[in-house]
């Protein structure tokens, strides 16, 4: 996990970058920017193993071949590298991060559990990793693996994951500390780790997603020296250069420590990867087509996955998966609003409920993902659904009811004329389509509607952060577990504005034009949910929270998105889409070309 924010996923604009040859088995130019790079390979023999007590020695069986190049294409463009920073949340910093960071654990793409990527086996209660104390606090133990070592060759020890949480607790950094500042003590091994938490939570799972190398970094300016660079991988690749509006490069790391369990060869497989970004779902479709990208995950829609079908018989792979990331609609509490609508009237709980009865969900899954998903009732139903109450329901299609509640809002406010002003990116056209509906939907209520779409780096920079938007849209991607549900409740969290906190609505916040003892309690839920690892007490907590945000109609949940990748099979192997999180991109050390 190389990112999250709760593990957000937030969509960033990329700038149009120019046609780059894709494909190209072989060697790599060793030009670069920024950090100083490895030279990749541009033989087809295997690199070194590195020397481990650890590895595997499984005989080398159907091997894969070494070489060459694999471009990737996104409509996205990082607005920084390093994850921990503001706008590091971001989806590509954590797609292109797989390259180069390394955490505790991963989310495999074949079975959606995580897995232990730096730590030999991840804690748990039975393995004895995780211990209840007497006193009330809980101890989490991790056994770093013996062969872990940075691109450098300096070993991955407990002094990284020590310099990891101090970094993330610096009082002059804008890191959201929620979780780590529970920490109450740590014990520091060369590998190994063991943190004691003030109480037992289920969000450790999510703790230490990135780990740092302590020992180039530290003494730098964390926040402004690793935005455009990388420091020294743990993965299987090293940052090379970011081309801005372009491409960024990242090369084989000869240091990496993972070896295929399949053959017994040393990973990763390819010379170099290269991430392009090209800002529209029709021109990533295009360089698909003309072969110029090798994998791309663009926003999914009816006709895009009909598209991509269509190239199956020429060789392409195409994956649309049940995807973890939920769209959803959104009010803003802050007073930046009146930024976009003068006459908001966001605080009026009639007016929310009306916006919610105003809403076809059925026309909106119908018209954008030609019904294959079903509208949502709850955000819950993405991370447990045996668990969700379906809290939205009570909220159907509902003009008649809109109206009768927009009158009791009119009586409430004094005002006449009812006005809402949408917000969301301009630069996917599910969502142009998504704010075209509304026109006619908001309308037929009497609500005077229009739109003011941004470019995607512009919304989820500037515009998220400084809650200058009225009513929106976006999406969030839900991390694995009941882990992932609690910390969702962070997203809310009246204790945790934005831009340092994950409340980017200002709900309950101190600025905010909503605060009330409803407010009160649901931080109160959140902090108890944080507390504790019995699903018996969380559950009802849960539960509790979800019926707040439905009673309140803080969000509303639209529908889960098909997740949807695509590759040329007959050029590219080793390639699984991952529709959680770690994205496309989680296994891009196996990745290796069948055409060189």
């Amino acid at each position: 996990m190389k990112f999250l924010r709760s593990q957000i996923a937030r969509w960033t604009v990329a700038l149009l970058a120019f046609a780059l040859v894709a494909a190209a088995c072989g060697g790599t130019s060793d030009s670069g920017q920024g950090e100083t790079t490895t030279t990749a390979p541009t033989t087809t023999q295997p690199p070194a193993a590195p020397s481990s007590s650890t590895t595997t020695t499984v005989a080398p069986s159907n091997e894969k071949p070494y070489g060459g190049t694999v471009v990737v294409a996104d409509d996205q463009e990082p607005p920084t590298l390093n994850p921990l920073v503001p706008g590091g949340d971001n989806l590509i910093v954590g797609i292109i991060g797989q390259a180069y960071q390394a955490g505790v654990s991963e989310i495999d793409g074949f079975t959606l559990e995580l897995i232990p990527e730096l730590v030999a086996e991840l804690p748990t209660v039975e393995n004895g990793g995780v211990t209840v104390n007497a006193d009330g606090t809980m101890t989490v133990r991790y056994a770093i693996k013996d062969e872990a070592v940075w691109s450098d060759g300096v070993p991955i020890s407990g002094a990284d994951f020590q310099f990891t949480l101090d970094t993330i607790m610096n009082p002059d950094y804008t890191i959201v500390t929620t979780t780590y500042e529970d920490i109450v003590s740590t014990s520091v091994g060369d590998k190994s780790f063991e943190y004691t938490l003030s109480a037992p939570t289920v969000l450790f799972e999510l703790l230490f997603g990135t780990v740092l190398p302590k020992h180039a970094i530290e003494g730098s300016d964390f926040l402004n020296d690793w935005n455009d660079v990388q420091w020294p991988s743990a993965g299987p690749f090293i940052f090379a250069e970011w081309q801005k509006g372009e491409f960024v490069r990242v090369v084989r790391n000869a240091n990496y420590w993972g070896v295929d369990a399949e053959t017994g060869q040393t990973l990763p497989y390819l010379d170099e990867v290269i991430f392009r970004f090209i800002p529209e779902t029709d021109s990533i479709l295009t360089a698909f087509k003309a072969r110029e990208v090798d994998i791309i995950q663009p926003p999914p829609s009816t006709e895009l996955i009909e598209a991509l079908q269509a190239l199956e018989p020429e060789g392409a792979r195409v994956e649309a998966l049940a995807g973890t990331i939920w769209e959803h609609l959104n009010f803003q509490f802050g007073p930046n609003r009146f930024v976009k609508n003068p006459d908001s009237i966001n605080d009026n709980l009639n007016y929310r409920k009306a916006v919610a009865h105003t809403i076809d969900k059925s026309l909106i899954v119908d018209e954008i993902l030609a019904g294959q998903v079903e509208p949502m009732d709850s955000f819950v139903e993405v991370y447990r659904p045996t668990i969700s109450q379906g809290s939205w329901s009570v909220y159907d299609y509902n003009p008649e009811k809109a109206r009768e509640l927009l009158d009791l809002a009119r009586a409430e406010t004094g005002q006449d004329v009812i006005k809402t002003v949408f917000t969301t990116t301009s630069n996917n056209d599910a969502r142009v389509k998504l704010s075209e509906l509304f026109q006619t939907m908001f309308e037929d209520v009497g609500i005077e509607y229009s739109n003011q779409l941004e470019e995607s780096q512009l919304f989820f920079g500037e515009t998220l952060d400084s809650g200058s938007w009225d009513f929106g849209e976006w999406a969030w991607s839900s991390a694995p577990g009941m882990s992932g549900l609690i910390g969702s409740l962070d997203l809310f969290d009246p204790e945790n504005p934005a831009p340092a906190g994950d409340n980017t609505y200002q709900w309950g916040t101190e600025t905010s034009s909503v605060q009330n003892d409803v407010t009160a309690r649901f931080a109160a839920l959140r902090d108890e949910a944080n507390q504790s690892v019995d699903e018996g007490v969380l559950v009802p907590l849960v539960q509790e929270a979800e019926q707040i945000l439905a009673d309140n109609v803080v969000i509303i949940p639209l529908y889960a998105r098909l997740s949807v990748a695509a590759s040329w099979a007959d050029e590219v192997g080793g390639f699984k889409h991952n529709p959680t999180s770690a994205a496309h991109t989680w296994n891009i050390q196996d990745w290796y070309r069948v055409d060189g």
